[in-house]
């Protein structure tokens, strides 16, 4: 199974030239430098935090699930 990402970067590598692609490269890093500078220290620790509960609080649903249809079997 393909991923998005390699999927686009198929679509449209014939006809962007890979020197441009580089320095969309660099650019686009340089700007998360850039924005990580704008945010309060610490910011990006508590919002991986809340990323990993969410997922958490996912995967126990997801059990949930699994588990009713189970009984149900």
């Amino acid at each position: 199974m393909t991923t998005k990402k390699g999927e686009s970067e198929k679509k449209f590598k014939p006809d962007i030239p890979e020197e441009t692609r580089e320095h969309y490269r660099k650019a686009r890093k340089e700007m998360r430098e850039a924005i990580k500078g704008l945010l309060p220290e610490g910011f990006l620790e508590h919002r991986r935090a809340a990323r990993k509960e969410m997922m958490l609080a996912v995967r126990s649903l997801l059990d949930a699930a699994i588990e009713k249809m189970d009984e149900k079997e």
